[in-house]
């Protein structure tokens, strides 16, 4: 077992760790005035790609990835995120709005799960 000191060690520099990664991409990646004149065409090019690629590509991967572990074993409760997503996508491209159809999406996602399993 660690002694208390070692314990306190151990907090500070998970700390300093979590507090660098946090503020490595505002260091990398400040653009204002002067700073984005020294860097230069080409880092505000690439960060408006980043700006455009990483969302979608983020929020494709966290989606493949629920759908694929809802199925691993239980295949009704995939149909049920597999119905889900389909209404988050439905209601994203008609109200074209991320926090209405991630929350609509839930709660369908919710009361769906619910009413078939009879669990209220």
């Amino acid at each position: 077992m660690n002694s208390t000191e070692e314990a306190f060690i151990f907090v500070l520099a998970m700390g300093a760790v979590i507090l660098f990664c946090r503020a490595l991409p505002f260091l990398l990646f400040f653009r204002e005035g002067s700073a984005d004149r020294k860097r230069g065409k080409a880092m505000g090019v690439f960060l408006d790609f980043v700006e455009k690629i990483v969302p979608p590509a983020a929020m494709t991967v966290l989606a493949f990835n629920a759908l694929g572990g809802a199925f691993i074993g239980n295949i009704p409760g995939g149909l049920f995120v597999l119905a889900a997503s389909v209404f988050t996508a439905v209601l994203h491209l008609w109200k074209k709005n991320f926090l209405v159809s991630i929350c609509g999406g839930t709660a369908f996602y919710i009361i769906l799960q619910r009413i078939i399993t009879g669990s209220f």
